[in-house]
């Protein structure tokens, strides 16, 4: 009932703003072309819009654009393009002209005025915003030969994602070093990701539905709400901008021979006045079971997948749009013994899901006439359905069935008006969120049922011109599972003393919940034992304060681009959550109670460089220092002395990437991943007693080679090899047989891999 209400407000909202905003044709027009600047050429595919409205188009095959009908009065037209600058012209238009508007953008190596809306809820120009907010493009995806969100993730200062279990393979992101738990994931800025979710989300989402990732390193929940602790990653889904068909297939294998198919199809069809349009992908990835010391037990689990899904827009008039995205996916992985020749309970050891999942975003957008004012109203839905086997020693009493609901609904407006010297945006907002949460494994006496209710608003006010930006805002929300409100605040101050120097300076506090289900509580089996985790009954929730500081620059000498990023970051982590053996349960099983550690601290350094030359040479690189430290060592272990040091998080980590073009339509791309030293837990089964390990240096080297055929027009077939960890760095000291540690692992998520591919675009 609560959910119909809110579609018939939707609807209803719609239906007013149609007539209201509903206009006669003025007859008033823009033509033009645009150009290459270096070399004269039309450039097509461009994207001409009107700022502040749904009004826009894409330049034609020619290079030619023609936007029909516009509204009378000053408007600014924005002209970009991945892989150029963008650019911006002012006209005043009146009823019955046509003007002629020309123009020529640059090109670039990589863009510095994208156009971001992690950072503040809203389209900012990504120089412009108080705080860093980094993109992976389409490009960074397709270079890396990225299959889902946790392959590409790795490729952003600050991020590492890492394997956390070797019977079924969970992937989690940390961010400046803190755990996959600390970052809130968000699908197109909506926090659908709920604890269920986000165990295997990342390796659930492909990327053949991605147009770009924005992430957020520092708190975020002034802005997000719980969990946005070390950072926010908002995932953005593709819109259909113009019409085309994509279809690929990328085939890899192992020096043993096992594979990983991934196939992609991607269509979006845009009516001719652009005024709707819909994109559909299907995405099937078939990954065979690999054993690298060949005991018969799985060091990468089997996975098969499918996704489909469509996203679409329609625009109900010049000032507004309904977008609306959805998905499904459909999931089979199992790790551990017998994996092609036995039932679950007929293996020593076995971890067996089954995953259907739904999910949809639906959200209207309104700007008035003069673009002062912007009102969107959104709701979104995800559903998962879960069949499982946690199971050791034949049990046939290991079956479970998860189900995992979760509804955002919320409202967000913004007001942009004059301030002295500087211009300000006022923008506010109202967000609800439920989640039901019902897990049940009878045999080992699990029958969980988690209900949370999470309701909040935000407040903030931006000031800012060319040289200063200075925002405070805060959130105030309640939690379900804690009796008093929580308010969030945040303070970033920007300052450009010359035009390529940026210094930012940021402040943000965060929260998270105490609650039963978290990523640890996938109920592995852990050394031959099945885990089983409750909550201490005087849990508290965890509390941060995060400050950062950076210098950006950003040079062109030529056709060269430079981009360097220094940061330095802090976080006080309080009352931080851990588990602590309690003895075991009457069947067996280990028993793990979260409760409150005395806290942490995180510090570090991310330094960034960016290089180019136009579309010729690309080249970026990233490397992190990190120091998190728990403020009184903690007992994980009754025979191991109380550690200060984090567990799984190195002091240092790195990555690079290059893409170059010796000749016209052929591409080297290579990449590289570097992990230095980790302490990890290793606890007793598989050897007599817990023990700590610090681990050794990883690095990961790719290497790709591309050619693109062109067939008509702009058509193109792409053929594609290389090989993934070319050095075949993997984890020497794996655990063997049923009463092995599925939790440790670390390094490198695949051994060396050799792929090839072809990618045809219409």
């Amino acid at each position: 009932m609560h959910t119909k209400k809110i579609l018939l407000f939707l609807l209803a909202s719609m239906t007013t703003a149609l007539s209201v905003l509903a206009n006669d044709a003025t007859d008033a027009h823009i033509a033009g072309h645009v150009l290459d600047a270096h070399t004269q050429e039309h450039l097509s595919f461009v994207n001409v819009q009107v700022e502040g409205t749904a009004l826009g188009c894409l330049t034609d095959e020619s290079g030619h654009f023609y936007l029909k009908n516009l509204p009378e009065g000053e408007l600014t037209i924005v002209f970009s393009m991945m892989g150029y600058e963008t650019e911006k012209r002012t006209v005043s238009l009146r009823r019955d002209t046509l003007i002629e508007m020309n123009v020529a953008i640059a090109e670039t190596s990589f863009m510095i005025d994208n156009v971001v809306v992690t950072a503040n809820k809203y389209e900012t120009k990504q120089r412009e915003v108080a705080t860093i907010v980094n993109v992976i493009s389409p490009l960074i995806i397709q270079s890396t030969t990225s299959n889902s969100m946790a392959d590409v993730l790795n490729f952003q200062t600050g991020l590492r994602v890492e394997e956390t279990c070797s019977n079924c393979g969970v992937p989690q992101i940390r961010i400046n070093g803190l755990e996959g738990q600390y970052t809130q994931i968000l699908m197109d800025s909506r926090p659908i990701f709920s604890s269920l979710a986000s165990v295997y989300g990342l390796e659930q989402l492909p990327a053949g539905m991605v147009d770009r990732i924005e992430v957020i390193r520092g708190g975020g929940s002034a802005l997000f709400g719980a969990n946005a602790i070390a950072g926010v990653v908002n995932i953005i889904t593709k819109e259909p901008t113009r019409n085309f068909f994509n279809v690929s297939n990328t085939s890899a294998f192992t020096q043993q021979g096992t594979y990983d198919i991934n196939t992609n199809l991607n269509a979006s069809v845009v009516s001719e006045n652009q005024k709707a349009g819909i994109y559909v992908f299907g995405v099937q990835r078939n990954r065979q079971q690999y054993d690298r010391d060949k005991d018969g037990y799985s060091d990468i689990p089997t996975l098969n997948s499918t996704t489909v899904g469509l996203r679409s827009f329609f625009k109900t008039s010049d000032y507004s749009k309904i977008t609306a995205e959805y998905h499904h996916t459909t999931e089979f992985r199992r790790g551990g013994y017998g994996i092609d020749s036995l039932q679950p309970h007929e293996s020593p050891l076995t971890e067996q899901l089954k995953h259907n999942i739904d999910a949809a975003t639906m959200k209207w957008d309104m700007y008035t006439a003069d673009s002062k004012h912007f009102v969107s109203v959104y709701t979104s839905f995800q559903h998962i359905g879960r069949d499982s086997y946690f199971g050791t020693n034949y049990n046939p009493d290991a079956y479970g069935k998860s189900t995992d609901i979760v509804s955002v609904t919320g409202a967000q407006y913004r007001f942009s008006y004059p301030c002295g010297l500087m211009n300000a945006d006022l923008s506010a907002g109202v967000e609800y969120s439920y989640n039901q949460l019902r897990d049940q494994i009878l045999g080992y006496d699990r029958n969980t049922l988690q209900r949370v209710h999470l309701g909040g608003g935000y407040v903030q006010n931006e000031w800012k011109n060319k040289q200063w930006s200075i925002l405070v805002g805060g959130r105030l929300e309640q939690h379900s599972l804690l009796e008093k409100p929580i308010f969030s605040p945040r303070a970033n101050v920007r300052y450009t003393p010359i035009d390529p120097i940026i210094l930012r300076v940021s402040y943000a506090s965060g929260y998270r919940a105490p609650q039963i289900y978290e990523e640890d509580l996938h109920v592995g089996a852990v050394g031959g034992e099945v885990s089983l985790i409750s909550l201490d009954e005087n849990l508290r929730p965890e509390y941060s304060h995060s400050v950062s500081g950076s210098i950006d620059m950003y040079q062109r000498f030529g056709k060269w681009d430079l981009n360097l990023t220094l940061e330095g970051f802090f976080t006080q982590l309080n009352d931080v959550f851990t588990l602590v053996e309690n003895g075991h349960d009457a069947l067996g099983n280990l028993l793990l109670t979260r409760t409150n550690a005395s806290g942490a601290r995180v510090a570090g350094l991310n330094v960034e460089a960016k290089v180019g030359y136009g579309h010729l040479l690309t080249f970026q690189a990233g490397y992190t220092y990190n120091h998190s430290r728990y403020i009184q060592p903690e007992q994980w272990s009754p025979t191991i002395a109380p550690q200060r040091r984090m567990f799984r998080t190195p002091d240092h980590y790195g990555y690079f990437l290059l893409n170059i073009e010796p000749v016209k339509h052929f591409h080297i791309l290579t990449n590289g991943k570097v992990t230095g030293n980790m302490l990890v837990q290793h606890f007793a089964g598989y050897i007599p007693e817990d023990k700590e390990v610090t681990t050794p240096v990883f690095f990961e080297w790719d290497v790709k080679l591309c050619y693109d055929i062109p067939i008509y027009k702009h058509y193109t077939l792409e053929i594609n090899a290389g090989v993934k960890n070319l050095l075949d760095h993997f984890q020497q000291d794996l655990d063997k047989g049923m009463d092995r540690d599925a939790g440790y692992i670390y390094g490198p998520a695949t051994p060396r891999t050799f792929f090839a591919g072809v990618n045809l675009k219409i």
